[in-house]
Order: C-alpha cells, then sequence, then structure tokens
C-alpha cells in the first residue's frame, strides 16, 4: 500500500520523506551488492568454462625416448585449434643437458593431417606395435589421443600402420626444425659467433623444402635479427627464415 504524503501532517512529511529515502537506499545498497557479485564472479565462471572447453579438446601427443641421441627426450602436443607444445630434454655440444620448451600456431594443413591419421589408426585404440623384437631398435616411441570421451596411448618401436609410420615420419621433423630453436637459442646466449654456420644449414634445408612447421622457431629467429650485437649477414638469414614462415615455406 502507497501512502499519498499530500494527506501527511506537514510535521510527517519530512519523516515520511525520510523513510523513503532510507528504503531506496538500501534497495541501491542491494542492487549495487549484487552487481558487484556479478562483477567478481563472472571471470572465475568464464577462466572454468574455458578450461572445460580446453580440457575436452581433441589432442594428440607424440614423444620419443631414446638414450644416446640428442635430444634424448621430447614430446609433441598438438590441440585441435593447432596450438602445439614442444618440450625436449638435450645439450648442445659438451654443455650440460637442459630443458627446452616452445609453444606456436600449427598449420592449418599439418593439424588437418594429423588428426585425420589419428582417426585413421582408431586413435591409438590398441596394439600399433609390429611385436617383431627382430628390429633395430628406435626409440622408445609413445602416441596419445584424448579428447571428452577417449583417451588412449600406444608404445611402439615400430608400427606397420601406414598411419602410424605416417605421423611418426610427421613429427620427427618436427622436431628436427624445432631443435634448430634450441640450438640458436643457445648459441645467441653463449657463442654468437656460431650462428652463422647453424643458420646456413637452416636455411639450406629450409629452401629444399626439409624443414616443417618453421614457425615454431620464429621467436628465436626475431630475437637474432634484432640484436645490434649480432653481425650484419647473420641477422639477414634470420630475417629471411622468418619470412619464409610468414609465408608457409
Amino acid at each position: 500500500m502507497t501512502m499519498d504524503a499530500s494527506l501527511l501532517p506537514a510535521g510527517s512529511i519530512r519523516a515520511f520523506l525520510i523513510r523513503m529515502s532510507s528504503t531506496r537506499s538500501r534497495q541501491f545498497q542491494r542492487v549495487g551488492m549484487v552487481l558487484l557479485w556479478i562483477a567478481l564472479i563472472a571471470p572465475v565462471v568464464a577462466q572454468e568454462a574455458a578450461h572445460v572447453r580446453t580440457a575436452a579438446r581433441p589432442t594428440v601427443t607424440f614423444s620419443l625416448d631414446f638414450p644416446q641421441s640428442n635430444p634424448e627426450q621430447y614430446s609433441i602436443t598438438v590441440d585441435a585449434g593447432g596450438h602445439t607444445r614442444y618440450e625436449c630434454a638435450g645439450k648442445v655440444e659438451d654443455a650440460e643437458e637442459e630443458t627446452y620448451r616452445a609453444e606456436f600456431e600449427l598449420s592449418a594443413r599439418n593439424r588437418e593431417r594429423i588428426f585425420d591419421l589419428a582417426k585413421q589408426a582408431k586413435y591409438f585404440a590398441g596394439k600399433i606395435d609390429t611385436g617383431n623384437n627382430k628390429l633395430a631398435f628406435t626409440g622408445a616411441k609413445v602416441l596419445s589421443y584424448q579428447d571428452g570421451e577417449r583417451s588412449n596411448t600406444a608404445r611402439y618401436n615400430y608400427s606397420n600402420l601406414e598411419a602410424v609410420r605416417q605421423l611418426t615420419a610427421l613429427f620427427q621433423s618436427m622436431s628436427e626444425t624445432l631443435e634448430y630453436g634450441r640450438r640458436l637459442a643457445y648459441d645467441h646466449r653463449y657463442q654468437k659467433l656460431a650462428l652463422d654456420d647453424e643458420l646456413k644449414r637452416m636455411e639450406a634445408r629450409a629452401k629444399n623444402n626439409e624443414l616443417n612447421e618453421i614457425q615454431g622457431v620464429a621467436p628465436i629467429l626475431r630475437e637474432i635479427a634484432g640484436d645490434a650485437s649480432v653481425i650484419n649477414v647473420v641477422r639477414a638469414r634470420a630475417q629471411e627464415l622468418i619470412q619464409m614462415s610468414e609465408s608457409g615455406h
């Protein structure tokens, strides 16, 4: 029931207005608290939703453990959006072994190829190794596939499945490219005079279409190209490789 202020005695009008003002103030305070709560909780809800989407996003991972090689261990994880993580344990020359990591966006062509081959290999469900113990050991390999419904992991030395062989060759080729990044990062930090030879080798292989996903090495190439303490010919080689990566070479 709403009270008409004009029917109140003059002395009560002020008290009436004060009560009305106090009521509205409390209402505004409640609305303000609700808005503040929404502002605080919304980012948390969004972050949790993003985490759930990421966790359910299909991923393919390849790892290799090959003692006495360099690197001895590495893994490459690719999600369905193309985001790729590379991690390895290796060393340059006589230096101590270090962990090296790189993250980049995979080309659409290789992303589609990886998930198509994983599908052909039935997402690595079951045994994929030949089981032939007479074959030379070429490293303990693991292929795994995860999404919201599947979680499969298969270990092998060698496989008769064509899809698995193609995946193995592709991931190993990617690792060879990414290893240039590891060595260049070491040379740039400790022995800049060694950069020219390393970049020459990388440039020659890139021009022969022997490298996969050069953009995975782009961050260190940009560092070298922008370093005034590095000789110009080296900076020019780094810049040319950056251009190759941007053109999808």
